[in-house]
């Protein structure tokens, strides 16, 4: 049976919080788990250079990460686990695919206009202040890490259904100018149901609002920010609508359909904040102790987690090595003999 090949790149410039878990990496895993699917799931360290210069955040981030996957039961055996950075293959890749992406087609990348876009804004003379090669050609890297291992799917928000779009043109382009089917054009998976979480403030949960709750931070921790949750001036007793509450919507992430449903009836009877907010902390400590648990054990033994990452290079590379072979060949840089 052929595999169906779904390839997931994961960015290491922040620590992982509430509204990740719910938004990708619990789908994720369970793909994981699906032998009928070869996932790839990589550290997208090389992307991380593009937004962030702090060598010990991009350090530190790619060890949190790495620990909070394998910690909430990512399956190795099935998946492929590797850095980004970790397969040369990739950046050379990345070089061949230039040389026949129109620089046309870069300029229409929503994050180079965005910021073409601010700097106009700002009255700055020149457009591109500011915009690193990095910024402006991170599509075509983006496109390297799919085609090189030739993904049917690739599991994206709508934001980055451009970035798929060109990974298909870039292929094309190679596929006829060097005559020959040397990539597959992947699919873009967008799942409309992938929950996005609010955060403390009510806005969506992001470290760019400064409004996270961190998946692994200790028990007092996690209440302290359960408690700064938002709410309104609704006091006990006084029915409370379900459908506008962060609470709720944390809650209802994590719980069944029965909790669910019962803490829905408690809203319509009027229950204080506090004790929801107590009920919400109770419900995610509990789902949360035996990951934080194998998480801290992980970030004290971080050689064990670098080894199971050579050993998703090894298996990346094993496949990665003969198509750059064969794409050398095609583009007249093959050995001689």
């Amino acid at each position: 049976m052929t595999k169906t090949r779904v390839l997931t790149g994961i960015t290491t410039t922040g620590t992982p919080h509430l509204g990740n878990y719910v938004g990708a990496i619990k789908p994720a895993i369970a793909a994981s788990q699906d032998p009928s699917v070869q996932s790839y799931y990589f550290l997208a360290d090389l992307h991380a250079l593009i937004k962030c210069q702090d060598p010990r955040r991009i350090q530190e981030s790619r060890l949190e990460i790495a620990a909070t996957w394998l910690a909430l039961g990512l399956d190795t055996d099935n998946a492929i686990f590797y850095r980004q950075s970790d397969i040369p293959e990739i950046p050379e890749l990345t070089w061949m695919l230039s040389c026949v992406c129109a620089k046309g087609l870069m300029n229409r990348a929503h994050a180079y206009k965005a910021a073409v876009a601010e700097n106009e804004a700002a009255g700055n003379q020149d457009p591109d202040k500011g915009i690193t090669m990095g910024l402006f050609g991170y599509p075509v890297l983006m496109a390297a890490d799919i085609l090189m291992f030739n993904a049917n799917r690739v599991p994206v928000g709508r934001d980055q259904i451009q970035h798929i779009e060109m990974a298909r043109d870039i292929a094309g382009r190679y596929n006829h100018l060097y005559k020959g089917q040397y990539f597959t054009l992947p699919e873009a998976q967008v799942d409309e149901r992938v929950e996005v979480l609010n955060g403390l403030d009510g806005r969506k949960m992001s470290k760019s609002y400064n409004n996270t709750i961190p998946l692994f931070v200790s028990e007092k921790k996690l209440l302290k920010l359960v408690r700064k949750i938002k709410t309104n001036s609704l006091e006990p007793g006084e029915p409370k609508d379900p459908e506008t509450c962060t609470l709720f919507q944390i809650f209802s992430a994590f719980a069944t359909v029965d909790q669910t449903a019962e803490l829905r009836t408690e809203y319509a009877n009027g229950i204080g904040w506090g004790e929801a907010k107590n009920r919400v902390f109770e419900l995610l400590n509990e789902q949360l102790r035996e990951p934080r648990e194998r998480y801290q054990a992980l970030m004290e033994d971080p050689g064990h987690i670098e080894q199971v990452l050579l050993k998703g290079a090894e298996r990346a590379r094993a496949e990665a090595a003969p198509l750059m072979e064969s794409l050398r060949h095609a583009a007249g840089l093959g050995r001689f003999v």
